[in-house]
């Protein structure tokens, strides 16, 4: 992959010696993370009023900045203030409007949080934050509070006390890495982790949060993907807003995911003059699937601190819904979902497909419009559910079936089967053995 004039003029400012093995490194691109308004403008060559430069000290002094050189080098300069990744990545001066209803933990984590790194709010499984570093800080992070605070940078010591509550607490079957980016961890120390979890029996799987193959490609290495191979089941969930994220450079990330056998999920949040237009979705998640990435959540913007600009109304998200569902491929539709206030949970929010019902019949609309009824059973009995399961004593098999069990011309040549002949039900000879000829 041969640099673009951006990242060519990016480059040299920073170090006329670099070359694009430099560029493809991701500690190179972490070492060159822009922080400050200086380095921002002389890199992509601009130069803000006074009146942005301003709004935007009085901005990083509450929310810093950070954007990775990769990153940097895709903002269009020659719209910068509608581009999208320029607005998800430099700080506005609007992140200071603090509304009426804005938290600074709007989900709860902190009170869900039984020992630390754990959040635990679903019955069986646990939030385990690994990290509060990010390539990039998202200018829409729900976590703002804790982005680049190194007082709550999670240690080794932290982080055992969090998988030990894990391993204390069987009900657990599915473990969520997040933080900050757990793909900022050292290689060790990610695989330290993974090894400590995949060694507790009744975690069944391990999933990670990530924005880098949005933000820093470059940190999919073979070394990362052997590490995730060698501790699966792990499941990985990628933060892509925009299609134009998706470039040559995430696409070789993502397909490297890929082949190496980790199933790929994005998570999406709806962003004001960002991505709340069916269209804009709707290639987004088109060129998801293209890459092998399900698109998993939608998520309605939250009510963190600084965030209100971002927030569209509930129902952008709905006419979003409506253009994707039976208009494309199922799999492309993600879950649009509220992440419930004061730790709530997500609550799927939905287009309304049923109309009406009654005992025996539902009223329902299609995508198009199309108004039909489904005839419902004129009488239900449950098969083997009495609804008392606090006496059930049914013996239900919910394990594989016996793959051991052959049939047909394998099951006359196993040897461990002793059946001898196979005869078809009407045969009249058979019939006569059994008095029924």
């Amino acid at each position: 992959m041969t640099l673009s004039a951006a990242q060519e003029q990016i480059i040299n400012s920073i170090d006329t010696t670099a070359d694009s093995s430099h560029w493809k490194d991701w500690k190179w691109q972490m070492r060159n993370s822009v922080r400050d308004l200086d380095t921002f403008e002389t890199l992509l060559g601009i130069e803000l009023s006074e009146e942005q430069r301003g709004a935007f000290r009085k901005t990083v002094e509450k929310f810093p900045m950070s954007i990775t050189p990769y990153y940097l080098s895709l903002i269009n300069t020659e719209d910068m203030e509608n581009d999208p990744v320029f607005r998800q990545s430099v700080p506005s001066p609007r992140e200071l409007d603090i509304m009426n209803g804005d938290m600074q933990d709007p989900l709860h984590e902190d009170e869900d949080s039984p020992v630390p790194c754990i959040t635990h709010r679903y019955p069986d499984r646990v939030l385990l934050l690994v990290s509060n570093t990010c390539p990039m800080y998202c200018r829409h992070c729900t976590r703002k509070r804790k982005v680049g605070d190194e007082d709550t940078i999670p240690t080794k010591s932290a982080i055992g006390k969090g998988i030990e509550y894990i391993r204390n607490t069987p009900q657990i079957r599915d473990v969520l890495l997040s933080g900050g980016d757990p793909f900022l961890l050292t290689d060790d120390h990610l695989d330290w982790i993974l090894g400590e979890l995949r060694s507790i029996e009744h975690v069944e799987i391990i999933r990670i949060g990530t924005r880098t193959p949005v933000v820093l490609p470059y940190r999919i290495t073979p070394e990362l993907i052997g590490i995730l191979k060698k501790h699966q089941p792990v499941w990985v969930n990628t933060h892509f807003n925009h299609s134009c994220e998706i470039t040559e450079s995430a696409r070789t990330a993502l397909g490297m995911l890929a082949d190496g056998g980790i199933p790929l999920g994005n998570q999406t949040v709806l962003l004001s003059g960002i991505n709340d237009c069916p269209r804009i979705m709707k290639a987004l998640v088109h060129k998801l699937v293209k890459n092998r990435v399900r698109p998993y959540y939608l998520y309605q913007c939250d009510l963190s601190e600084g965030l209100s600009h971002f927030r569209t109304p509930v129902g952008k998200g709905i006419e979003i819904l409506e253009s994707l569902i039976g208009h494309t491929s199922g799999f492309c539709v993600p879950t649009y979902v509220i992440d419930a206030p004061g730790g709530g949970g997500k609550i799927p929010v939905m287009p309304n497909y049923l109309i009406s019902w009654s005992t025996n019949k539902v009223v329902l609309r299609n995508y198009e419009g199309v108004i039909t009824t489904y005839k419902e059973p004129d009488s239900y009995e449950p098969t083997f559910c009495d609804r008392k399961c606090d006496s059930c004593e049914l013996l239900l098999n919910l394990d594989g079936a016996d793959e051991t069990k052959s049939i047909g011309i394998e099951q006359l040549l196993s040897d461990h089967d002793q059946t001898i002949s196979l005869v078809p039900e009407s045969n009249t000879r058979y019939s006569r053995r059994k008095g029924e000829g």
